[in-house]
């Protein structure tokens, strides 16, 4: 992460905005010399947004196979979605 005085922000908003789309990571916005906001392009958070709901979704699975938890099959899964997708189209 890059780190950045406040003071850049207030300065020229347009050229910081940019600048995390470029970097396309986060931003630390420091305020007196210490550490105080973390800023990032919409994006950017997006993606960290889908990878952290990605990486739950597969400790839950990793959990649930060393439980020797019933599993679903394709064609479980299958079905299951196909059901979804047609109460949806009824609504």
């Amino acid at each position: 992460m890059d780190i950045k005085p406040s003071t850049t922000i207030r300065r020229d908003y347009n050229a910081f905005s940019k600048y995390c789309h470029e970097i396309d990571e986060p931003v630390i916005l420091t305020r007196n010399g210490e550490a105080d906001l973390v800023v990032m392009s919409h994006e950017t958070f997006r993606r960290r947004e889908a990878r952290l709901k990605l990486q739950t979704k597969l400790l839950v699975a990793e959990k649930q196979i060393a439980e020797d938890a019933k599993l679903m099959d394709h064609e479980e899964v299958m079905e299951k979605m196909r059901r979804k997708i047609n109460a949806a189209k009824e609504d």
